[in-house]
């Protein structure tokens, strides 16, 4: 049944019952005086039911009537018929066909796939785990299955003679024998053989798990939950199920794992918020406070609004500042670990710690290896200083840029590749080796024989760059003392190679730097930061600008405390190398320090941060982009802005409306402004800020907004009719009446412009009766006279006419010039104009005509200018087209001008630039003529 007709039994059923309507009420003039609504309604769905006759019109004019009164009224609804195939067109009907076809093909082609994978169904039936909870099972075929038999019924006679306990003690051996075993609650296993599947059964198969996984997550049940994540990433690895997993292992403390999951999502999308935020619970768990910090300032950017990372970062910053007061506590002590034998790779010596073979040199220029290739000493430990806090000597501050990796270490940058030490032959030897001096029980100290790897000696003979054969011995047993932990007795090796050096006078300062540098990473390595500091100056003053002993002089004046100098060398380092994470690390670290010791003005306390010369600086050896780079960088990043750009115009724009909608105009306007200042040609932007000027009663920029409106569209007839509104709201009526006339002539049907011009005229009419003073009316007789008489009579009068407005008409205001200048145009009277215009003053001009310009009014003055004016006076005609375009609408009414006129137009300028004056030029006639031409 349709609406219409339950709506009709409705309505028959109740009201015409409760309330019979009388037959006078059914009747034209009470319909259409009736202002009930709900009365209408009843007596249209009487008319309609036939019990008082069948009237078409009737019905008609009342539903016509109850339209009005309510469009929305439920008795006008109509019934209308099912679709079926005869009331559609044959070829929308066919494409409905061929869809449905389609639909019914795609389906039971999917099904006939899903059939056909047996896999499916026995890896499903294969791992199929218990149902959660449960200890037993019931089989539910074969002989347990109890047979319902049926009870005979029972007098009350038997009922006395039944006896309950021992029907019970039956019942509970029944149960007990055919128990069957409890089966244990196991967990599903995490692998699942898949290989075998199409993409789309794994995809189904890895939901299904994922699925599973999330009810026993919400369960509670953790390690199940774990289970079939596995299950899931297993078949198919999925952001999702890594996600889930990693959060499982949040909930069970195996940080490792959740840590694992993490990095597995962010490797497959790098922004995963969800990820990001677990790993930074993970990082806070774990004391990696810094790592936390970041993933979660990520988070935030991509988020601002996200809770758990705002609660999560206030969380970490607190403990932070925790373990910043705690430091303080203990006298912010620098705890630098020493580098075991699996960590042994960070702690190379530069340029000489390439493994020894005996065909390739020890050190020296033979070995420098590019800095990818060397080694580093950057870790010291902490121990008691041997020689106090003198201060070093020679101390050179260089400065640098850049971030961090490790605690006391260099960058990765730095480290020797592990196949370079695979390579060696014999150049590594493990700690406790027979090469190296070692000491007896009784304390006398022997030399070994070299330690053999592999087979092969050690060649420590071999040459060391420019260093005679004794001190390039005494540096390749220093090399290997360091590397086996022996920093002391290697620290004896380079202090007899420097001695050595000075006697042998030879003149290698490269030779003699890394000797110093190799020197100070023993006395770091000791905890002897002093000497270490003095050892790396001298190393620097033979090579400038060296990386490691810059960097290992940072390290020294950090663990002094020394936080202003250690500054510098980190700052110094990183104009070097910007890759050195180490220097990030340890800038940011004493940038903090600073900053509480010294306050907001720490920087001014810095000793000066040395320059890098551009030929040091080895991250500005890269070649710098190719042109085809930079333009394709150039134009993504112009199209980025744009669409940026759009984005925000259309959420200003959206947002302006709304204010306007709400009536906050205050708030609309400074929406719209923000609009003009990223698309300052856009037309309705201007309309619109107009109208909210004119709801706040700031006519004058609304008028503003409306001339710009108007230079973008000349015909635009919003701003024509808002800027009409500004000018009443200005008392500018002649304007406003202007405005008006321009929206009706493109529009006669825009009602409101009708009557605000009805209103307008009222105005202006007592603007003008209040400024200008009543007139005595002149009394003119009439008389009648034969036809040659009358010819004569109105040729005298027009000539009256012309004399009096030549000599004695002088308009005292634009009202008065408007209408002298419209009888001389339509007249065709270019004397009398020409006399008003030589009586008018040029400055006055724009004021007079600006309710009267158009491009026949402009037409009708240039004639005059060129034909009576120009000859008399050229200077006067110079002077009222200097000012004529200074009038409002100048510009649009110059557009309308037709081909003769603007003829007549470039004729005037022609002739004017022709005449002879004192008080221009030609230059200057042409500089007018490009305001009208």
């Amino acid at each position: 049944m349709s609406s219409a007709s339950v709506l009709q039994n409705h309505f028959s059923s109740s009201d015409c019952r409760s309330q019979k309507i009388p037959v006078e009420h059914l009747d034209y003039d009470y319909i259409d005086k009736c202002k009930d609504a709900k009365y209408l309604e009843r007596i249209l769905l009487l008319l309609r039911s036939g019990k008082e006759g069948i009237y078409p019109h009737l019905i008609e004019f009342c539903a016509s009537r109850l339209e009005k009164l309510n469009p929305r009224s439920r008795a006008l609804r109509k019934e209308n018929p099912v679709t079926t195939s005869s009331s559609l067109p044959a070829d929308e009907w066919s494409k409905i066909v061929d869809e449905l076809r389609i639909w019914q093909d795609e389906t039971k082609a999917t099904e006939t796939s899903l059939q056909k994978q047996l896999m499916f169904e026995d890896v499903v039936d294969r791992n199929m785990p218990p149902i959660r909870g449960s200890n037993c099972s019931v089989p539910l075929s074969g002989n347990s299955a109890r047979k319902q038999k049926c009870i005979k019924p029972r007098d009350y006679r038997d009922w006395d003679k039944f006896d309950v306990e021992k029907e019970c003690q039956k019942i509970d051996g029944d149960v007990i024998q055919n128990d069957q075993p409890s089966i244990p609650n196991v967990h599903p296993t995490t692998k699942v053989d898949s290989p075998l599947m199409t993409a789309e059964v794994r995809h189904i198969l890895a939901e299904r798990e994922k699925d599973k996984g999330n009810e026993a997550f919400r369960a509670n049940d953790y390690e199940e939950a774990v289970a079939y994540y596995s299950r899931s990433i297993d078949i198919m690895p999925t952001v999702a199920a890594y996600n889930n997993r990693a959060q499982t292992g949040i909930k069970l403390k195996q940080w490792q794992r959740a840590m694992n999951d993490c990095n597995s999502v962010l490797e497959l999308e790098p922004c995963n918020v969800k990820a990001l935020l677990r790993r930074a619970a993970v990082h806070n768990e774990l004391g990696n406070f810094q790592m936390a910090v970041e993933d979660l300032t990520i988070v935030l950017r991509e988020e601002p609004q996200n809770a758990p990372a705002i609660q999560l970062l206030s969380e970490t910053t607190k403990k932070v500042t925790e373990v910043r007061q705690e430091k303080e506590r203990k006298g912010r002590k620098i705890i630098i670990q020493e580098v075991e034998e699996e960590d042994f790779e960070e702690t190379k010596l530069e340029q000489t710690d390439c493994p020894v073979e005996p065909s390739q040199t020890v050190g020296g220029d033979g070995c420098s290896a590019a800095p990818a290739e060397r080694g580093d000493m950057g870790n010291a430990q902490k121990r008691p200083h041997g020689k106090g806090d003198g201060a070093p000597h020679n101390e050179s501050s260089h400065s640098h840029h850049g971030h961090w990796r490790s605690r006391g270490g260099s960058s990765d940058k730095y480290k020797v590749p592990q196949e370079s030490k695979e390579k060696a032959a014999n150049g590594t030897v493990k700690r406790g080796s027979t090469v190296l001096p070692q000491t007896d029980r009784a304390g006398s100290r022997k030399e070994s024989p070299p330690a053999t790897n592999v087979g092969q000696p050690v060649n420590l003979d071999a040459p060391c760059g420019a260093l005679p054969l004794s001190l390039s011995r005494l540096k390749n047993e220093g090399n290997l003392l360091f590397k086996n932990g022996q920093f002391g007795d290697a620290l004896e090796k380079y202090s007899q190679a420097i001695q050595g050096y000075g006697d042998a006078g030879i003149d290698s300062p490269d030779d003699l730097c890394i000797l110093y540098s190799n020197r100070a990473a023993c006395y770091l390595k000791d905890g002897n930061s002093q000497d270490c500091i003095q050892d790396c100056t001298r190393a620097l003053e033979l090579q400038p600008f060296s990386l490691k002993p810059l960097l290992r002089r940072a390290m020294a004046y950090e663990s002094l405390e020394r936080y202003r100098k250690a500054y510098v060398d980190y700052k110094t380092v990183l104009q070097i190398d910007v890759g050195v994470q180490a220097a990030h690390d340890s800038v940011n670290r004493i940038t903090r320090m600073l900053m509480e010791q010294d306050g907001v003005d720490w920087r001014e306390k810095l000793p000066e941060i040395p320059v890098v010369p551009l030929e040091a600086q080895q991250h500005r050896r890269e070649e710098p982009p190719s042109a085809e780079v930079l333009q394709a960088r150039a134009e993504k990043a112009a199209k980025d802005a744009e669409r940026r750009a759009e984005n925000r115009f259309g959420n200003l724009k959206q947002d302006g409306n709304e204010f306007v909608k709400k009536g906050q105009y205050q708030d609309a306007v400074a929406k719209y402004s923000e609009c003009l200042k990223i698309k300052p040609e856009e037309c309705a932007i201007y309309t619109n800020r107009a109208l909210c000027y004119l709801k706040l009663e700031r006519f004058g920029e609304a008028k503003q907004d409306c001339d710009a409106a108007l230079k973008l569209e000349p015909s635009n007839k919003k701003a024509f009719y808002r800027r009409a509104l500004a000018n009443k709201g200005l008392k500018d009526y002649l304007a406003c009446s202007t405005d008006l006339q321009e929206v009706l002539q493109q529009d006669p049907n825009v009602q409101e412009a009708e009557n605000e011009l009805q209103e307008v005229t009222i105005l202006l009419k007592q603007s003008l009766v209040s400024e200008s003073p009543a007139k005595s009316r002149k009394v003119v007789p009439i008389t009648e006279v034969d036809d040659d008489q009358e010819t004569s009579a109105v040729a005298n009068s027009d000539n009256c006419f012309r004399e009096e407005l030549s000599s004695k008409f002088q308009p005292s205001n634009a009202y008065e010039f408007g209408q002298a200048l419209n009888n001389a145009c339509s007249s065709g009277n270019m004397a009398a104009c020409a006399d008003m215009l030589a009586s008018t003053a040029p400055e006055l001009l724009p004021q007079f005509v600006s309710t009267q310009l158009n491009g026949k009014t402009i037409s009708f003055i240039v004639k005059v200018l060129d034909s009576h004016l120009l000859e008399k006076d050229p200077n006067l005609v110079y002077k009222h087209l200097s000012h004529l375009h200074t009038a409002d609408r100048f510009s649009v009414a110059l557009m309308l001008l037709e081909k003769d006129e603007r003829r007549h137009v470039n004729q005037l300028f022609e002739r004017l630039s022709s005449a002879e004056s004192t008080e221009f030029t030609k230059h200057d006639v042409q500089n007018l003529a490009n305001k009208y031409i």
